[in-house]
């Protein structure tokens, strides 16, 4: 995936990206939003961001003038900024509907990590974002119906499911199914340059940067 395709990159306060992929993608991004104290983390990287979401209680006074501040605690910056990017959206938007690349999601605690996993599902269903969530290892796809995702030989691929009572795959070394557990439909690998899934609901597709 390249930075052109997503509209926004909204980074959160969790393990700074260093892989090249994420990167690439936060160094070219159109518009970057900042959780709070993820600010912190781009000025070390050298990368600016054009605003700051959240309660404040992170943020150097050398970067107050760039906060939106937020204050109500029933969702976390993360969900402030994507919808927060969804009521701008006329700022940055050329698609139909919104993308948006999350950087910085996942890493340092581990309940914040699975928390925000999820969040990208909500994102896709609830508010109709198409989001991806890049971490150093590969990338996080929420989906619905049948898909296609282009891969490669060797790549290493996890499906969770979110309410599918069918999931059938083409191009996968085994079969997918309706999973009842998260961990079922993990360490499947990639047959060629494309998976596909026939589905009659939500699930999320994890693929690695590199191969086995």
């Amino acid at each position: 995936m390249k930075s052109e395709e997503f509209d926004v990159v909204i980074v959160a306060n969790g393990q700074f990206p260093t892989h090249s992929i994420p990167l690439d993608i936060l160094r070219k991004a159109r518009y970057v939003v900042a959780c709070d104290g993820a600010i912190t983390s781009l000025q070390k990287a050298g990368i600016a961001a054009d605003v700051v979401i959240g309660d404040g209680d992170s943020v150097p006074e050398a970067f107050r003038h760039l906060l939106v501040q937020v204050d109500e605690q029933e969702d976390n910056d993360l969900t402030k900024a994507t919808r927060y990017c969804l009521a701008n959206s006329t700022l940055f938007s050329i698609h139909s509907s919104l993308k948006i690349a999350y950087l910085g999601c996942t890493g340092l605690r581990e309940d914040h990590t699975i928390g925000n996993i999820s969040l990208l599902m909500r994102y896709y269903r609830e508010l109709g974002i198409e989001g991806v969530m890049f971490t150093d290892y590969g990338i996080f796809i929420p989906a619905q119906g049948n898909r296609t995702f282009p891969s490669k030989l060797g790549q290493q691929v996890s499906i969770f499911n979110f309410g599918c009572t069918s999931i059938l795959s083409e191009g996968l070394r085994w079969n997918s199914y309706a999973y009842d557990q998260w961990w079922q439909g993990t360490l499947n690998e990639a047959l060629g340059d494309s998976i596909s899934f026939h589905a009659d609901g939500y699930y999320m597709v994890f693929q690695t940067y590199d191969v086995k």
